[in-house]
């Protein structure tokens, strides 16, 4: 349903620069139109509601269950800008661990991948509320792991080791960690499902240029190839 929707491309397969060649144009979906939404729209939660995924459940099931049919899984990708809906997706927890350990080697389970604070009170409370001595989940450094830190408790200065107010993080429970903050996912409230297709149909349509063939089909000069490779010749030294 998603790639009906994208216009298409006529493109011409035999360089300009071969002027005796005849033209040999082939139409295909323009991939390189793309579309990301207004990061704005995330500031309003009237138009959204906060969905936790379950491990295992797929974009299709969840299409299927809010908007009626699996082949609106696309709006899903489209309404949380999953680049890659493949990795951005929560993985299964075999997967998590393959991909680690394909990373990590002998280290997955030993390794160190950084360090981070623990939440400190400082033992204050200003207007009935704690006062922290240290944020939780913040990166530091081994040093920092291994050094003294000292706060001040609303009397008095006191010092405590480094590693009561900071944690190692492994390299596989760092992998487990990023895989969870997949879960939350914003699903488009179903009010404004039919609005959503409607302006993406309407994106999706081409304006007159010099390029335009219609509304769904403009051509390019540009050689396929040459997209993405480009010759270039070293200078002598």
């Amino acid at each position: 349903m998603y790639f009906s929707q994208i216009p298409n491309i006529s493109y011409d397969t035999k360089p300009t620069s071969y002027p005796f060649s005849e033209s040999d144009r082939i139409i295909a979906k323009n991939f390189f139109r793309r579309y990301e939404l207004n990061s704005d729209a995330f500031g309003y939660a009237t138009f959204y509601t906060k969905y936790a995924v379950n491990q295992g459940v797929r974009i299709e099931t969840i299409a299927d269950r809010y908007y009626g049919k699996p082949t609106y899984d696309w709006v899903i990708i489209l309404t949380n800008n999953l680049i890659n809906p493949q990795f951005s997706w929560p993985l299964n927890d075999y997967t998590v661990r393959k991909i680690a350990e394909d990373k990590y080697g002998d280290d997955t389970y030993s390794g160190v991948h950084h360090y981070e604070t623990i939440e400190t009170k400082s033992g204050q409370t200003i207007d009935g509320k704690s006062i922290l001595a240290l944020e939780g989940g913040i990166r530091v450094d081994k040093n920092f792991y291994d050094s003294p830190f000292t706060y001040w408790n609303g009397t008095q200065n006191v010092t405590v080791a480094g590693n009561t107010v900071s944690k190692s993080v492994l390299n596989f429970d760092h992998e487990v960690t990023e895989n969870e903050k997949k879960r939350e996912i914003y699903i488009l409230k179903k009010r404004y499902f039919t609005r959503f297709i409607e302006e993406f149909k309407k994106r999706s349509l081409y304006s007159q240029s010099s390029d335009f063939i219609s509304k769904k089909l403009k051509k390019t000069g540009v050689w396929w190839n040459s997209l993405f490779l480009k010759e270039s010749y070293l200078k002598p030294l």
